[in-house]
């Protein structure tokens, strides 16, 4: 099964300062280590970044976080949406190296990472949501980990679509 590593929105802004995601420390060591074995393995590694009025394109906080590793090899997808295809070039990306598979992971677990993934198993791709490589922010109801949580079992139980996500730990992703 043909894969791709979708690493969505891991940008300076949301990697430190007062949008830092919540146990961003061990998020980014974990998406670090899917990326290398990804990489390792041959699979296309899919950067994703989002940009609006608060993370404009080209500014200091829309980069790639610095502790992100990245290689020049890797795709690059810019958004104006939560959704990671809407608008977007990911698609034909995808298509054009016949991949079927994504493997999830990145911020922010109730936004970006949540509508990529619903998008992803409605378009018929085969999903695993890395569940401790994606996190976000405290709200006004629900702590960051809690969204998180919420998130990976919503997410793993969604089965309308017909193919439904795998959440697994980082440790427990093979390519």
């Amino acid at each position: 099964m043909p894969t791709a590593l979708l690493i969505i929105d891991v940008q300076s802004d949301l990697c430190s300062g007062d949008y830092a995601c919540f146990d961003i420390d061990n998020v980014l060591q974990r998406i670090n280590g899917l990326s290398h074995a990804g990489r390792a393995a041959g699979v296309p590694v899919v950067l994703v970044q989002h940009e609006d009025s608060d993370l404009q394109y080209g500014s200091a906080g829309w980069q790639l976080e610095t502790r992100l590793l990245t290689d020049s090899a890797d795709l690059k997808v810019r958004k104006t949406t939560p959704d990671s295809f809407l608008r977007t070039d990911l698609a034909e990306l995808l298509q054009a190296r016949g991949v079927d598979h994504l493997v999830i992971c990145g911020l922010q677990s109730d936004y970006c990472v949540d509508t990529t993934t619903r998008r992803a198993l409605a378009q018929g791709y085969s999903v695993t949501l890395v569940g401790d490589a994606h996190s976000t922010v405290d709200n006004a109801v629900l702590s960051a980990a809690q969204i998180t949580a919420h998130h990976n079992a919503v997410l793993g139980s969604i089965s309308s679509f017909g193919k439904r996500a795998k959440v697994v730990p980082a440790v427990d992703v093979h390519f």
